[in-house]
């Protein structure tokens, strides 16, 4: 992208909210992100003191990177989520305001947990919210990535939670990946559930980490391996929160069911269906999670 050295700020964003507009439909939001990721300052101090600046030369830059489908967020290097502001790289998925869904359910459910697991967790989003919530609660978030634990990690420091969170190398896939974790109040997981053949945009398809993704012909597998072992990772009042694909509860809590776990779907502000939260049935816990 081309931009003319008179141009003001303003003017560029105009400019590349209209060339951005046939890749993404919020081309104008991110002009204005990468423009103020330029800058160096906020969104808000951009629009109050430097619509009248000349055009940093690092927007170009950032423009034509987008235009070529890279995520803002991989672009700014950092995404929000849950009112934290989380450092991110290739080496873990984006961060999604559909999954702020599992983080409400999880506080509103389990109020006073004091253990917290957190399966795949990635850059730590759903980990470090969760724990920024529950003020005297300890984490422990597991992932297969070396590269995305030390995302989490470094989230975690600074965002003041690295005291109450352990992060830990590890593969529900593997045999004794759980051996030394103990139980929990709450299990977080977001994991893989893309099915292997299906459509993906550009932004997610190129540039976010297909470990993370995929799971299968049916996008189920790794349901199918990590769902049936939660009971045992769970106290007996405890609660496991998996989030799901739109279309996907009604397989995902029979595995549950046949794992002896209880289920109660939880759906986002789209009206999808997005969390599942288990619980150990009356029968196999002898009281009423």
């Amino acid at each position: 992208m081309n931009l003319p050295p008179t141009r003001t700020v303003a003017q560029a964003i105009r400019a590349a909210s209209e060339e951005l507009g046939a890749r993404t439909d919020s081309a104008r939001l991110d002009a204005e992100l990468l423009m103020a990721h330029a800058l160096g300052v906020s969104r808000s101090t951009m629009f109050l003191q430097r619509m009248g600046d000349a055009v940093p030369t690092a927007f170009a830059g950032y423009v034509a990177r987008r235009l070529g489908h890279e995520p803002v967020a991989y672009i700014r290097g950092h995404q929000e989520f849950f009112g934290l502001d989380l450092r991110v790289t290739p080496d873990v998925l984006i961060p999604r305001a559909d999954s702020e869904t599992l983080v409400e359910a999880a506080l509103a459910a389990r109020p006073k947990a004091k253990r917290v697991l957190d399966c795949g967790t990635g850059s730590g989003a759903l980990l470090l919210a969760v724990l920024d919530g529950l003020p005297a609660a300890e984490g422990i978030g597991i992932d297969r990535s070396e590269a995305a634990l030390a995302v989490a990690q470094d989230n975690a420091a600074r965002l003041g939670l690295a005291q109450r969170t352990e992060l830990r190398q590890s593969d529900w896939h593997q045999p004794g990946w759980a051996d030394g974790l103990g139980t929990f109040d709450l299990i977080l997981t977001n994991p893989p559930y893309v099915e292997s053949a299906a459509a993906l945009s550009a932004d997610v398809r190129d540039f976010e980490p297909a470990g993370a993704l995929f799971a299968g012909a049916d996008g189920l597998d790794d349901y199918r391996v990590l769902v049936p072992q939660l009971p045992a990772l769970l106290n007996p009042n405890g609660m496991a929160l998996v989030e799901i694909g739109a279309t996907q509860a009604e397989a995902v809590r029979a595995i549950g069911t046949a794992a002896g776990l209880e289920s109660v779907v939880h759906q986002d502000l789209g009206e999808r269906n997005r969390v599942i939260a288990f619980t150990i049935s009356l029968g196999k816990a002898g009281s009423s999670a």
